[in-house]
């Protein structure tokens, strides 16, 4: 300050001249200078990246200055691309950049914070009690005290405690839960590893260690497509966005690039520059649409009929009429067109397609003897025959020949080339029936007049099964052909002989559903399929989130998938099936596993999808107004099919297709030992009692006090802002508090309530415990009992990598943790080491009874090959692994927590690692790690092991063991799968066999991955990264039951759904609105609308919105968007104040009203923080509400298949998802804008609430 007070003292300086008056010299300092210097000057630059799911995973320089974060910009030092493509840099965008406001703000969780009245009732109990896990114990036993701090969540009254402090009541309340009720009652929510591995991996590797529950999120986010796992067997595997580059056809179709992969779109636009040819499909003008050269605007949730007729088209163009040697070899080779389906029954008589012809069906086993009920048959183009072609997943297991590859040949190694059709060889045609769902659903969709059973006439073959009796086959190419309605000269009604028929699955009849003129959709669908031909596959489809978050999403995914595979786009660079909504992809995921899940010493761990815990354990299914009759196919006995949606939720868990949790209704930690007092083996002891009905799942009686979930952690993650839909079934039923929910159970409704789950009076209030782990104070957080400052993405390391691109990144602390926050991995170790203390007493070594479904890429999914059957229903003995959930039990040593979760256990060693069915030893990198990390000394269960006592060592942990980032590791994992395909793959990464990425390494610079088994792109100088890429050129068969990509799904419940083949589902009637519709008017008019929820442009991806700068840019808390013309319906005009409900609850924003937004539709952005700038409700009589509000979750039945080849249960692999778009809500001006800041309660730590 002394340098600019100087300036002042103008008259008392000394100056004297030279060069004869033209120069002056004083003795002034120029130090005041220093200080716009020093703005601009930093101790140090630190790399690091944001963990936020935008799939960026961009590198930053983080300036840091006296210890602070001072500013960040983006790094420029990425390897290059590939030779004549551009580079990945610079990312980042303008959200990323405003992240480091978080850091030092108002909104910084800055200690351990505890609500006020359970602090009050532990710090009493703990002077009552010197055992902890005894204070905590007394407090559960009176359910006034429990219920006193349950209903106070959601309004504030926190209080300041110490580490100390909460980390043991945190532990008491973890060892309380696994003593009284079972560690499968302590359950934990994280999404997105990718984004931050060890942040993630940290309160996992807890959970596992003590017998706790990770549940999924993918699906929960309705992020998983499920048609990807149909198709293929894998789950979002997708190319890199520098191979958009290579495309010359390029869709974006429900994947609004610009706003959401921001860092990535350059690539969209450069390959526009090099004439690429850009159709976007978007029913908003969103900021895709102007980059399309064409843009497709199909009325929202209409898609997958746009995307059958232009599958009719190509189809027709290309396969029937047309020809392209190109496409008939791949089609022939890669996908399971000439696979044989056998043609059954239906419950009216009509001839339908059934399943699969095996080689069990045939006389002889058609001479497999390993699981030949699992080997899918074709016909021989050239001979006539039947024969087994390789690749199906008979061939995968228990196979003592190495035939499980996509050569051309049969199972005895003959040539084979496959025939498509059966038309010039047939014995007849046969009138077969397809379903056709088009005239029902939403009226808001358009419903067409056409027989519900459309039949169509099918060149057939006869075959004599194994029986001695006849059936008729078809193959899945004549099918399809059928099903798309196509004229093939072979008489019969409802087949189109032009593209202006009204026939359904024609230009002409998705003309009147999606709005799209049908030359449009004959345009594009031609050039798409002109411009493969021509490349052999370089036509691409990015999509995204607006086609994924609808109740059939699966339906417009495959339509679009069917595309890219009748014209061999699949594995092709430049070509394929490009989806991102999420930052999913974990590349070194083998490495990562052991430590996340406790692998290395135990297993196996316990994992719940998300979807169907939260469905259950929020009483969504309690209301659940949808009928089984409204998606079931017009072909099922309706007469088998009744029941509620959780029923088929509960058949599923019970046969093993799915995971179930809590487990039983009795302790798991006691189970065994009564085993042992019966005399029997745990898994005949558990089986006897679950016969007797003495033990029974706990998924069948949700609402029973046993079998509740009691402890939930949430970290990475804002539940209850952003993902959670039916956000108010979650206060009212999981967290027992104030909750908005406007519709009633189905309390008085006894013919509709479900048959399988036992109905009790309604619960308000589960969870004994709920912790969030945050850096901000957000809406989650709001509702927690406990809230725990963690490190942000500049204050801790860790590890990121993303779909969009093959590189691995840092996250490193640039500086401290600011205030008392702790990184995730500090926390969690503090946790784990007080529950070690506090098990004295309580939990010593137990055996522990785990269940685990029938699990995809294990023998464990070859569960029932031919039929479903039911133990519980008398259909089948249960039998573990296979028509129930196998039984494993698990020693844990309680005491010993912590010393595992700082230590590599000796598992991997023994068992080594491995991954997607592979396996390999890993004593080598056992060792490396030893060397590098340090060794445990001492003689305890730790004693010599490899060390992860920082998040460091966690790092170096994941990057030693995962084929990815250790060549290696990636010769060893091709190694294992050769010993299944009997080809050699590991040539394609020899060259990085003796190298190695550590954490030093990729501080310096952004590293790419090696090629690993685990993924199905390489990673090379020459060729982007592109999944399918390894199936079609090294001949390794998709994770399939025919091995091949499959347009057919025969599963008996694909097919009492009508979803065999690809058909148009309109969106359903979730029935929210009528019961509500004009019993609560304000005054003012209204308008029912469909609700959207879009990721968003002022808000850092799916998450952080309270950002004071993105609220700045935006409106500055939650807006709704609308079209001009729903607004002037409803008398309202550009940002008044809105409210929008239905019987699930009520919200209220400022409403946009824009051109950008057709008629009956409303878009309210993701994530959109209630605790920012939000008003009470008219409705609720609360504040306001999320997007959420007016949400809940339905499950679709075919989500829940398992135990059958690619349609068996994975973590994040295929499960229940939790889709929203087919929503509604009215819509008004509000007549009061009520802030709620007056009022008698001026305290909420003290403010009682009356929970409904």
């Amino acid at each position: 300050m002394s340098q600019f007070l100087d300036q002042l003292m103008f008259f008392r300086r000394e100056k004297s001249s030279f060069s004869g008056n033209h120069g002056v010299t004083t003795n002034q300092s120029r130090r005041w200078e220093d200080s716009y210097r020093q703005r601009w000057q930093h101790d140090k630059i630190v790399r690091s990246t944001h963990g936020v799911n935008c799939t960026g995973s961009c590198s930053w320089k983080i300036y840091v200055k006296n210890g602070l974060v001072t500013w960040e910009t983006q790094q420029t030092d990425y390897p290059r691309t590939r030779p004549g493509m551009p580079n990945h840099e610079p990312r980042g965008c303008a959200r990323g950049a405003s992240f480091s406001w978080y850091i030092y703000s108002a909104n910084r969780v800055k200690y351990p914070m505890v609500r006020r009245r359970l602090i009050e009732l532990w710090r009493a109990a703990r002077g009552e009690h010197a055992d902890p896990v005894v204070a905590w114990r007394s407090i559960q036993e009176d359910p006034a005290k429990v219920r006193s701090y349950q209903q106070r969540r959601g309004l504030g009254g926190f209080v300041r405690a110490r580490w100390e402090e909460v980390n043991e009541l945190i532990a008491a309340a973890n060892v309380h839960t696994a003593e009284q009720w079972g560690p499968d009652r302590i359950v934990g929510f994280s999404p997105i590893p990718a984004m931050s591995m060890v942040s993630y991996a940290s309160g996992t590797r807890y959970l596992s260690l003590i017998g706790g529950t990770c549940l999924s999120f993918y699906d929960w986010y309705c992020d998983l497509p499920p048609a990807s796992p149909q198709t293929w067997g894998e789950q979002t595997d997708v190319p890199e966005s520098a191979d958009w580059f290579n495309s010359t056809f390029l869709m974006m179709w429900g994947s609004n690039v610009p706003q959401t992969r921001t860092p990535d779109a350059h690539f969209m636009t450069e390959a526009r520059y090099r004439g690429t040819k850009v159709v976007t499909v978007s029913p908003d003008y969103s900021e895709a649409s102007k980059f399309g050269d064409i843009w497709l605007h199909p009325k929202q949730g209409s898609d997958s009929a746009m995307a059958m007729a232009m599958g009719h088209v190509i189809f027709k163009e290309w396969h029937l009429e047309g020809h392209s040697d190109y496409f008939d070899d791949y089609v022939r080779r890669y996908t399971d067109l000439p696979n044989l389906v056998l043609l059954e029954k239906s419950a009216d008589g009509v001839l339908a397609p059934g399943r699969y012809l095996r080689a069990s069906d045939l006389a002889g086993q058609a001479g497999q003897q390993n699981k030949p009920e699992w080997k899918t048959l074709a016909f021989d183009e050239n001979s006539g025959h039947i024969v087994v072609p390789r690749g199906s997943i008979g061939f995968r297991w228990g196979e003592q020949e190495k035939r499980w590859n996509l050569e051309a040949r049969t199972a005895d190694g003959a040539d084979t080339k496959l025939a498509l059709t059966q038309i010039g060889n047939a014995d007849g045609t046969a009138d077969v029936g397809f379903p056709y769902f088009g005239g029902g659903g939403n009226a808001f969709w358009t419903q067409t007049r056409h027989d519900a059973v459309q039949v169509r006439k099918v060149p057939v073959r006869k075959v004599s099964l194994a029986d001695g009796q006849s059936a008729l086959v078809a193959s899945v190419f004549d099918l399809m052909a059928a099903n798309y309605g196509i004229d093939r000269g072979l008489g019969g009604e409802n087949v189109a002989n032009g593209y202006d028929d009204d026939v359904p699955y024609t230009p002409a009849w998705q003309e009147r559903i999606t709005g799209v003129p049908r030359d449009q959709v004959i345009t594009v669908a031609r050039q798409f399929a002109e411009n493969a031909h021509k490349t052999q596959g370089k036509s691409m489809v990015v999509i995204g989130a607006g086609m994924n978050h609808w109740y059939h999403m699966d339906m417009g995914y495959r339509g679009i998938i069917k595309m890219l595979m009748m014209c061999g786009c699949v594995g092709v660079s430049g070509g394929g099936w490009a989806h991102y909504v999420g930052q999913e992809k974990l590349r070194p995921q083998t490495g990562w596993q052991p430590l996340a899940f406790a692998l290395d010493w135990h297993r196996p761990p316990r994992q719940m999808n998300g979807t169907s815990f939260f469905y259950s354990h929020t009483g969504q299914w309690r209301y659940e107004k949808m009928d089984l009759a409204d998606i079931l196919s017009p072909l099922a006995d309706a007469s088998q099919w009744g029941g509620a949606m959780i029923d088929y939720n509960v058949r599923a868990e019970r046969m093993g297709w799915l995971p179930s949790i809590p487990q039983f209704d009795r302790n798991s930690l006691k189970i065994s030992g009564d085993a042992a007092a019966a005399g029997l083996p745990v898994d005949q002891y558990v089986v006897r009692e679950l016969k007797s009905g003495k033990l029974a799942f706990a998924c069948e009686d949700p609402d029973n006090p046993v079998n509740f979930p009691r402890n939930l952690f949430i970290w990475r993650s804002n539940l209850l802002g952003s993902s959670g839909k039916g956000h108010e079934y979650f206060l009212r039923h999981l967290l027992g508090t104030e909750n908005g929910v406007q519709g009633k159970d189905l309390g008085d409704e006894a013919g509709r309530r479900p048959k399988e789950v036992r109905w009790r009076e309604p619960v308000h209030g589960k969870l004994d415990l709920l912790v969030t782990l945050d850096f901000r104070m957000s809406t989650t957080c709001m509702y927690s009992d406990i809230v725990l400052p963690t490190a942000t993405w500049y204050e801790k390391d860790d590890l990121n990598t993303s779909d969009m691109h093959p590189f691995i990144h840092p996250l490193t602390a640039a500086v401290d943790p600011a205030w008392e926050s702790r990184s995730d991995f500090e926390i969690y170790k503090g946790i784990a080491k007080c529950f070690s203390e506090l098990s004295a007493g309580h939990l010593g070594t137990e055996t522990d009874v785990v269940t685990v479904p029938l699990l995809h890429d294990t023998p464990g999914e070859l569960g029932q090959a031919l039929d479903i059957a039911d133990w519980k229903r008398g259909e089948c003995e249960p039998i573990p692994g296979k028509t129930m959930p196998s039984i494993v039990t698990v020693k844990r040593d309680y005491a010993a927590t912590y010393d595992k979760y700082t230590s590599l256990g000796p598992l991997m060693d023994q068992l080594g690692n491995g991954g997607k069915g592979m396996q390999w030893e890993t004593t080598e990198e056992v060792q490396a790690l030893g060397d590098l990390n340090g060794r445990h000394r001492g003689t305890g269960v730790n004693g010599g092991r490899p060390k992860i006592e920082t998040a460091r060592h966690a790092c170096e942990t994941i990057l030693m063991l995962a084929p990815e980032t250790n060549g290696k590791v990636a010769i060893k994992a091709w190694d294992s799968l050769s010993g299944v395909t009997g080809r050699e793959h590991a040539h394609l990464v020899r060259g990085h066999a003796a190298e190695k990425i550590r954490f030093a390494d990729i501080v310096a610079q952004p590293r790419k991955i090696y090629t690993s088994p685990i993924w199905s792109g390489i990673e090379s100088a020459s060729v982007s990264y592109n999944a399918g890429w390894t199936n079609v050129n090294e001949l390794i068969p998709w994770r399939t039951l025919t091995g091949r990509q499959q347009f057919y799904q025969d599963h008996p419940w694909m097919r009492a759904f009508g979803e065999q083949l690809c058909v148009y589902k309109p969106p359903v009637d979730l029935r929210t609105i009528q019961p509500i519709k004009g019993k609560r008017s304000n005054g003012n008019p209204e308008v029912v609308l469909n609700f959207i929820t879009p990721h968003q442009k002022w808000g850092i991806h799916s998450t952080y919105t309270d950002n004071l700068l993105m609220l700045t840019l935006s409106r500055g808390g939650p807006i709704v968007w609308m079209s001009e013309v729903d607004a002037k319906k409803a008398g309202i005009e550009d940002n008044d104040w809105i409210e929008a409900y239905n019987i699930n609850g009520a919200l209220t924003a400022r409403a946009v009203v824009s051109q950008r937004v057709p008629e009956g539709m409303s878009m309210m952005y993701h994530a959109q923080e209630k605790i920012v700038n939000t008003p009470g409700s008219e409705i609720t009589g609360n504040r306001g509400g999320i997007h959420n509000s007016a949400t809940r979750t339905v499950l679709k039945p075919t989500h829940m298949i398992g135990g059958y080849a690619q349609l068996s249960y994975g973590f994040n692999y295929y499960g229940t998802v939790g889709s929203n778009r087919d929503e509604f809500i009215i819509v008004r001006k509000m007549s009061k804008v009520d802030w709620m800041d007056d009022g008698d309660i001026a305290d909420a730590m003290q403010a009682r609430k009356v929970v409904r």
